[in-house]
C-alpha cells in the first residue's frame, strides 16, 4: 500500500512534460493541418478499402453458398 502511495506522490510532483517541439514549430508554420489531412486520406483510404474487401467477401460467401445448393 505505501508503494502504490508513494507512486502516486512522486507521479503528481513530477513537473508537466512540455509538448514536443516538433510539434510547437508545426503548429506555428500551419504545417499542422497538412499532417491531419495526410491522416485523415489514409484513415479514408484504409475504410474504401474495407468496404470494398467486404463487397468482394460477401459476393464469394454468397457464391460458395449457391454452389452446395
Amino acid at each position: 500500500m505505501a508503494m502504490v502511495y508513494s507512486l502516486t506522490v512522486s507521479a503528481q510532483t513530477e513537473p508537466a512534460a512540455a509538448q514536443p517541439e516538433m510539434a510547437n514549430i508545426l503548429r506555428s508554420n500551419g504545417m499542422i493541418y497538412v499532417v491531419v489531412l495526410a491522416l485523415v486520406i489514409i484513415f479514408i483510404g484504409i475504410v474504401i478499402y474495407l468496404f470494398a474487401l467486404n463487397a468482394k467477401l460477401t459476393k464469394l460467401e454468397k457464391l460458395v453458398r449457391d454452389s452446395k445448393k
